[in-house]
């Protein structure tokens, strides 16, 4: 059961961000996060005018006629939040004041997300892997995440982007887009950050 405290604080970020997450769908969601990724439909005879590009060359080789492969959007997406909770500039009341924020910015993320049917997910971390969420549907999903981002209490203080990286591609198999919440004051992090972007559309937030 989730305290009455808790769910107040919760409603208030809610309500806050509701006119944003309507404006990011007003201002083509659609466009910004769909066509990111592209899943195979099936293989059929080449006609005049497909892109040879998309010329399958192992069914063309086998049945000795030119086959090509379709592809179709992703019409469901995948979004991972990412967030940074080491120790780097938090301190007393700041602390609180930081999560506060990145519990914002996470509510309008994946409130937005939910209501284009798509999956949200969260990763918390410092130089370990603190908490992860597998990706979800549904209001009580999205509450729950922000509950987690506004109360959370991490156990280290340091930071390990490219650890963080490197757990997020061992559980997210499919290509998802995500967002990244840090304040990035660390070191070595771009490479992993490159070798994560060619499997998911990452988005840095700072």
């Amino acid at each position: 059961m989730i305290p009455q405290e808790v769910m107040q604080q919760i409603r208030r970020i809610h309500i806050r961000t509701r006119r944003m997450v309507n404006e990011i769908l007003a201002g083509q969601y659609e466009s910004v996060f769909k066509g990111q990724g592209m899943e195979f439909r099936e293989v059929r005879g080449y006609v005049p005018g497909d892109d040879i590009r998309s010329i399958d060359w192992n069914v063309t080789a086998r049945t000795g006629e030119p086959h090509v492969k379709v592809m179709a959007e992703e019409r469901e997406l995948t979004v991972m939040l990412m967030v940074d909770m080491s120790g780097s500039g938090r301190f007393g009341s700041v602390s609180r004041f930081k999560n506060e924020l990145a519990a914002e910015l996470c509510a309008v993320l994946a409130f937005s997300a939910i209501k284009n049917n798509d999956k949200v997910g969260l990763l918390v971390f410092t130089d370990a892997i603190e908490l992860y969420v597998p990706p979800q549907k549904g209001s009580r999903h999205v509450l729950r995440v922000i509950r987690e981002v506004l109360y959370f209490e991490p156990k280290r203080t340091g930071t390990d982007i490219p650890g963080a990286l490197h757990y997020l591609n061992s559980v997210i198999r499919r290509r998802a887009v995500v967002f990244l919440v840090s304040d990035f004051m660390a070191d070595d992090y771009e490479t992993a950050l490159r070798v994560a972007s060619r499997r998911h559309d990452v988005v840095a937030v700072t």
